[in-house]
């Protein structure tokens, strides 16, 4: 096993190019969906289980021991909507692997509901042209803060919940990824609309201001070809993140315009873009997530009882992963395991970079998503379906 620090590849310097032909890796994260609650219903990847008529057979219990079958949300739904995503509602959903605690914990069919192509076109076409991870899971069985953290950090650093970071935390010891690219001279830039993803760690807004760009410079910089090598786009809370109370076309419409603008300009040739979800949002998934390797020896804030037993040693659920670019396999579906840090681990393999923590050195690339042996696949991006809300300007 890797320990922080070390190289993926030992015997070549530290920021020496190991993945030749990407040269820009734009990584957008958006909220709270597992992969069952977008994916399920594609017709490719590990989604449910359908019967006869098309409809799924998977199920949770409620508490009166009757079986809830997963059903078709409609959109936009209910502001009244029930689902959990804390640490204790994701341990006793997950419940040793027998992800039968979906309804319970919040008394409510609403975790058992799902999207489909219908709702969401652009999602369904985008996972069938370019690649799709459903062995994609989220960092820890907790909600959006720690998640985001492990993006980051490789690490949630002891944070369990969504929480107002104190202004006065320091980042982990190991430090950040843009540590490490700060450090070989490699650029890189946060695009938000209106809290930088770096704010998670308050002082960082000071002391990374010169990478902290508006929105609407992404859109430019397309057009301009002026993107980074490493991009971070932080979406809008209220309107567009596809939070649980949000609503899911909007926020594919505005993931749509991003991903037009980047794949219009004249750094697509060379750039993966990576669309992921921060964590499942309380929303029913079959798989059950596997073992992770520890981080770090910074254990949770929790305190059992009254908090559910767990560490940083086990993935959260299952969540959507997009991937696309000219070298991406057409259609492919990647069954290997990542999480969010096998982002930090393609930035490392990319630059040939020490790693932040266990967890990152122990992540897989996105690499099983790209053919770069061969001729670009897309050299032209694909033609996709149009977002139901379309055109989408409201954010630029």
């Amino acid at each position: 096993m890797r320990e922080p620090g070390s190289l993926p590849f030992p015997d070549r310097p530290a920021g020496t190019d190991s993945l030749p032909g990407i040269d820009h890796i734009v990584i957008l994260m958006k909220e709270n969906h597992s992969y069952d609650n977008y994916f399920g219903m594609l017709d490719r990847g590990d989604g449910f289980t359908l019967g006869p008529d098309r409809k799924p057979l998977n199920s949770n219990p409620d508490g009166h021991g009757n079986q809830v079958l997963a059903h078709h949300l409609s959109v936009p739904f209910n502001p009244s909507f029930s689902v959990g995503q804390t640490w204790n509602d994701s341990h006793k959903q997950w419940n040793n692997g027998a992800m039968d605690g979906f309804v319970t914990t919040t008394n409510s069919t609403d975790p058992m509901g799902y999207f489909d192509g219908t709702d969401l076109p652009w999602y369904y076409g985008f996972a069938r042209a370019y690649g799709l991870g459903d062995r994609f899971f989220s960092s820890v069985l907790a909600q959006t803060f720690p998640n985001r953290r492990f993006l980051q950090a490789a690490t949630a650093a002891g944070l369990v919940s969504t929480s107002v970071p104190n202004p006065f935390t320091r980042p982990p010891a190991t430090g950040l990824i843009w540590d490490l690219l700060d450090a070989h001279n490699i650029g890189w830039a946060n695009y938000f609309v209106e809290v930088p993803e770096i704010g998670l760690w308050p002082r960082n807004i000071l002391k990374y201001h010169d990478h902290l760009h508006d929105i609407g410079d992404f859109y430019d910089d397309c057009r301009d070809g002026k993107l980074p090598p490493v991009t971070l786009l932080t979406t809008e809370v209220l309107l567009a993140s596809e939070g649980e109370f949000q609503d899911d076309q909007i926020g594919e419409a505005f993931t749509a315009s991003l991903f037009d603008a980047a794949s219009a300009g004249p750094q697509w040739q060379s750039m993966l873009f990576v669309i992921i979800w921060d964590e499942g949002g309380g929303f029913y998934d079959h798989v059950p997530p596997p073992a992770a390797v520890t981080p770090d020896d910074i254990p949770p804030d929790i305190h059992v009882p009254p908090d559910e037993p767990g560490g940083y040693d086990r993935y959260g659920f299952r969540v959507p992963c997009l991937i696309a670019s000219p070298f991406a396999k057409p259609g492919h579906v990647s069954s290997v395991v990542y999480d969010h840090t096998s982002i930090l681990a393609t930035i490392e393999h990319k630059w040939n970079l020490p790693a932040l923590t266990r967890r990152d050195a122990a992540a897989n690339p996105l690499t099983d998503f790209l053919d770069l042996g061969a001729p670009p696949h897309f050299k032209t991006p694909a033609k996709l379906p149009r977002p139901s809300i379309w055109p989408f300007t409201g954010l630029r």
